[in-house]
């Protein structure tokens, strides 16, 4: 199986669990997204790496009547979204690649918006590039993603000491205002929005991360016997009773 397999597999069997346990967690980011928008000429909206689509209600709010698609690689974020788009008939949902669009969306939209999906594309920065090409002019991009650090300490930071992963490779997140100034972008805001999040306890974040959440596709690759492990080590390094922490993700805004 490819690794996009893989994670579309994993985001698959996590899709219900994360629409309970994140999606409202995460409404914060997703509010800012949103807001970003601002002002936006006629045409569709477009929202790549949709998930569960929790940005559909304060979309239509705003605009009303018009045609929004969202487009997610997982088919059990795809039925979820659906299920949330069933009230509204301009709304339509897209089971598919959202690292590169088709070429039908070229030039036409009146926004593309996307939270906490960017990060987990093969090459953020050309994905970026794609979604700002479907704007028309004086369209609006507004992106929401996970950077590479969230935060000092909280549940995310010691996840990935207790891992012990080999560093990643995140220069993409160097070059990616770049990437889209250099094809016609304005970016007119840059900033790491931070709000609070609170988990009843430890073990509850554990399992829903790596049950309902971005851990799912490695959890299913390297088997309970790492899961085991790994959930013993963080456990016994977390602080005891409910959990809040404040990370904070990139939003990046731009017009063509």
């Amino acid at each position: 199986m490819s690794d996009a397999g893989r994670l579309a597999r994993g985001w698959d069997e996590a899709a219900e669990g994360y629409e309970a346990y994140f999606v409202p967690r995460f409404a914060p980011w997703v509010e800012a997204a949103v807001g970003a928008l601002g002002t936006v000429p006629a045409g569709p909206i477009l929202v790549p790496c949709c998930g569960t689509f929790p940005e559909l209600p304060l979309l239509v709010e705003r605009f009303p009547d018009r045609e929004i698609v969202g487009i997610d690689l997982s088919a059990g974020m795809v039925r979820l979204a659906r299920d949330r788009a069933g009230a509204w008939p301009q709304v339509s949902v897209i089971e598919g690649d959202a690292a590169s669009l088709d070429p039908r969306w070229t030039a036409s939209c009146a926004a593309v918006v996307s939270v906490f999906g960017l990060q987990q594309l093969p090459e953020p920065d050309l994905a970026i590039q794609s979604w700002f090409k479907a704007l028309r002019p004086c369209g609006r991009l507004s992106v929401v993603y996970w950077p590479s650090v969230t935060e000092d300490e909280g549940p995310f930071a010691l996840l990935k000491v207790v891992r012990r992963s080999p560093p990643a490779d995140h220069s993409w997140e160097n070059r990616l205002a770049d990437s889209i100034t250099a094809i016609g972008a304005t970016v007119d805001r840059d900033d790491e929005p931070a709000y609070p999040m609170t988990h009843p306890d430890a073990a509850t974040f554990f399992e829903a991360f790596t049950r309902h959440g971005p851990m799912r596709a490695t959890a299913n690759a390297r088997g309970d016997a790492y899961i085991d492990q790994l959930r013993k080590e963080f456990l016994q390094q977390a602080p005891a009773g409910e959990w809040t922490h404040h990370p904070h993700a990139r939003l990046l805004a731009a017009t063509r």
